[in-house]
């Protein structure tokens, strides 16, 4: 793993339980904790995946570029989330702090001798293992099935469940990473925003309109008719 810009290395001994995941033993393992920049990488595609994350503060986008030179996002991973954990031995994506972000990160081979003789771990690491793949089905579904209206729609209805804190939805992410999450133009994306601010659907707080009020969330949820 390569550490990029990354401050205070020291390891810390911390439960699991620290990490989000719970134990019945609550073992004591090592964990780091390192703060990236915005826009920078925190791993990079076909690197040895040595390493879980979890993000602390901040937020962190998984994508691949594409043969053509287009980017492909393939999840936004928020507080809370553990992400770069592979069923192989390497990276399948590139991954990238969306704004200054705090991750916690632990050695993959100690959460596998974790689990070797903790069943609550076992389980955990295998629920995070079926969510990324149901993760990957919903995906791989709404960019071949779905049109740019029912793609936005669900797109917001996730993020409703993931951010909205007091009514308000705080995107850290931009429409440019909307859109290629969504497999999008960034123009589509944002006429689409717009239709639905007109049909009432949402509100816009602030000039760059990343906070999200969610006004008729019956109406968004009957837009993504294949939820």
């Amino acid at each position: 793993m390569y550490i990029r810009n990354a401050a205070d290395a020291s390891p810390r001994l911390n439960s699991l339980r620290e990490f989000g995941m719970t134990s019945d033993l609550n073992p004591i393992i090592s964990l780091n904790e390192f703060t990236y920049r915005r826009r920078t990488e925190i791993y990079g595609e076909k690197e040895p995946a040595d390493y879980v994350y979890q993000v602390k503060l901040g937020a962190v986008r998984s994508y691949k570029l594409l043969p053509d030179g287009r980017r492909q996002i393939g999840a936004f991973h928020l507080m809370g989330d553990i992400f770069g954990l592979e069923n192989g031995s390497e990276h399948r994506f590139t991954a990238e702090a969306i704004v200054d972000t705090t991750v916690r990160l632990v050695r993959r081979q100690s959460l596998e001798l974790v689990a070797e003789g903790d069943a609550m771990v076992a389980r955990n690491l295998l629920t995070m293992t079926n969510s990324n793949l149901q993760h990957a089905e919903d995906h791989m579904l709404l960019l071949g099935r779905k049109t740019s209206l029912e793609r936005v729609a669900a797109f917001l209805l996730e993020m409703d469940k993931r951010l909205t804190a007091a009514g308000i939805m705080a995107l850290p992410m931009s429409r440019r990473d909307i859109a290629d999450y969504l497999g999008l133009t960034l123009e589509t994306v944002s006429r689409v925003l717009s239709r639905l601010h007109e049909l009432g659907v949402l509100s816009f707080i602030g000039n760059n309109q990343r906070q999200i009020v969610l006004l008729d969330k019956q109406q968004l949820t009957s837009l993504d008719l294949q939820n």
